[in-house]
């Protein structure tokens, strides 16, 4: 398979799938968070070193149309901040415009296409009323197919290799993502940098985790994260479970949680993976205590009190100080550990004490030698707010993505440049 280091740009145009899909300031359009974007400098600085040039293509939102709030043309200064050269900026990005720039591009000179997205062809799926017929639904996706294939190769048409760098979106079977790779020869179609690190610190952690190895899940639902806890299941010691799908694992043992959230249609199914984990001798460890609220505000009157005795007004919406004391010693002792998912709603300060002190301490178990992998959003957010992003051992940028690979899925994206 061919790498990014034995390949030599010299002369050539490098189309590169980057993922920019970052989150703007919705007054000034401003980048409120760059990680992504830095995340690709190493890709496209090695290309440019090299004597090529480079061709950018990303999506951002999800516009159902050309959306002035959705046009890349917004983050160019942060990524000419970031590069510390110009960028040039094709208004369309299969079109005239882009045709015309890609040609007239020459070595060092990097220019950006517009957002993906404005097309439906890229993620394959028509754009029609929720009131559609099935029959117009399926000639309408049946259409789209067709002009994806057009699409696709007027991505490819401008470039002479292409490099898939957005790991946020290998995940899905997408034109630039998955398809385009179909249209480049094995030699000239390879992972970028963020890529290759991605599944470096994920295979690390699936294949040669050290122990213990303790996995952090969070977040709303038991149902988001059925199927990688149970791949975990099969590597992990110990398994924490905080956030909001904690309470439905507290109900099922008939603990009582106020108004907390809760899904009562997958009690059976907690009580299931609790089964699974002790049969596989693995530890689990649920809140014992949480801040009970009296509305979901960040001003809400707040109580502690044991998490299966949640008052009948009130929901809990973090984990309490016990909790996170246990949690602590867990994850300090721990020589792997993948964390996804927060510990309450952290959104609000004054529910984000879970989750910081899950941050603290995984960076405390990377200064004790740990391996330590970050994904999710609210989790690498946490990270960030905390100043810790360089104490932990990975931040990957996919959230869904890194889900779906722990899943033990195979991703598009992913399996087009192995040629899987």
């Amino acid at each position: 398979m061919q790498t990014l280091d034995s390949y030599n740009f010299g002369g050539k145009k490098a189309i590169i799938r980057v993922d920019f899909n970052v989150p703007l300031d919705m007054e000034t359009f401003e980048v409120t968070d760059d990680t992504r974007i830095r995340g690709a400098l190493p890709t496209i600085n090695k290309i440019l070193a090299d004597g090529g040039s480079v061709i950018l293509m990303s999506h951002l939102g999800r516009p159902k149309g050309v959306e002035e709030k959705s046009s890349l043309k917004h983050i160019i200064p942060t990524l000419e901040k970031n590069l510390g050269k110009s960028v040039k900026f094709a208004d369309d990005c299969v079109g005239a415009s882009a045709v015309e720039m890609a040609a007239s591009l020459k070595p060092g000179e990097v220019l950006l296409l517009e957002n993906l997205r404005f097309y439906a062809e890229e993620e394959g799926k028509p754009r029609l009323p929720k009131d559609a017929s099935e029959e117009e639904k399926a000639a309408a996706k049946k259409v789209v197919k067709e002009s994806q294939k057009e699409f696709v190769k007027k991505l490819a048409s401008l470039a002479d290799v292409y490099v898939n760098d957005a790991f946020g979106t290998a995940h899905r079977a997408h034109g630039s993502t998955a398809l385009i790779a179909d249209l480049f020869s094995p030699e000239n179609k390879m992972f970028g940098y963020l890529i290759n690190s991605e599944l470096k610190a994920m295979d690390t952690v699936l294949k040669s985790s050290a122990e213990p190895f303790t996995a952090i899940m969070g977040g709303a639902k038991v149902s988001d994260k059925l199927l990688i806890i149970e791949n975990l299941l099969e590597r992990v010691q110990n398994l924490i479970i905080g956030g909001g799908m904690a309470y439905t694992f507290i109900k099922a043992q008939g603990g009582q949680i106020g108004t907390s959230i809760c899904e009562d249609d997958k009690l059976d199914l907690a009580l299931d993976l609790l089964a699974k984990a002790k049969a596989k001798g693995v530890t689990v460890y649920l809140p014992v205590d949480g801040v009970a609220a009296d509305k979901f505000a960040p001003d809400a009157d707040t109580v502690n009190c044991k998490i299966d005795e949640v008052p009948a007004d009130r929901m809990s919406l973090d984990i309490g100080p016990e909790s996170a004391k246990i949690f602590t010693d867990v994850i300090t002792n721990s020589k792997t550990v993948l964390w996804n998912g927060p510990m309450g709603v952290f959104e609000f300060d004054k529910f984000a004490v879970g989750t910081t002190t899950v941050a603290k301490a995984v960076a405390a178990a990377t200064a004790n030698g740990a391996f330590t992998l970050i994904g999710g959003g609210d989790s690498v957010a946490a990270i960030n707010k905390n100043k810790l992003a360089d104490k932990v051992s990975y931040v990957s940028t996919g959230g869904g993505a890194m889900l779906e690979y722990m899943e033990g899925k195979v991703l598009p994206g992913i399996a087009a440049i192995r040629g899987e």
